[in-house]
């Protein structure tokens, strides 16, 4: 009779109808959370963090910064190069460590590689994740004489000038 007193009367009454015997009504315990200090309150490190820090410490822990960095990099040409020279200049490569940069003219290519010192130490001081180790600065594309169907091997029509 007591487990029957246990049970609420109504499950007991429909039990014994059924001729079943009542099993002892038991109830359920709450499981205490151990404390593992770990996400005990007034802890430190449980301070709200600001979406940089989430993001940058994200960016760390993936190994996104190197390639962030050089996207930085080519977004903020012109505040690394300067802005006169930005105009005339764009970034095309960047292949194992040699940032290839093109020049509207030969002209800007020849004076940015006297500038070559400067611009690669601006570069490793605001991106030093990037991994630039060099800079090569090459003029504008110029046509090809080499493709097409009646093209012939050597050095083409530049052999006939002057």
């Amino acid at each position: 009779m007591s487990d029957e007193a246990e049970l609420p009367e109504t499950m007991a009454t429909y039990l014994r109808l059924r001729g079943l015997e009542p099993s002892p009504y038991r109830k359920k315990k709450k499981r205490r959370r151990s404390d593992d200090g770990e996400n005990a309150p007034f802890t430190p490190g449980r301070d709200p963090r600001g979406l940089g820090d989430v993001l940058s410490a994200l960016t760390q822990s993936a190994g996104w910064e190197p390639q962030l960095s050089r996207e930085d990099l080519v977004r903020t040409w012109d505040e690394v190069a300067g802005a006169d020279t930005a105009a005339h200049t764009r970034p095309v490569a960047l292949d194992n460590g040699t940032l290839t940069v093109q020049a509207d003219s030969t002209a800007w290519a020849k004076q940015l590689q006297l500038m070559r010192a400067h611009i690669l130490s601006e570069i490793i001081r605001r991106y030093p994740e990037a991994g630039v180790e060099a800079i090569r600065f090459v003029g504008p594309d110029v046509p090809s004489w080499k493709w097409g169907p009646r093209a012939v091997p050597g050095r083409g029509p530049r052999d006939t000038y002057g």
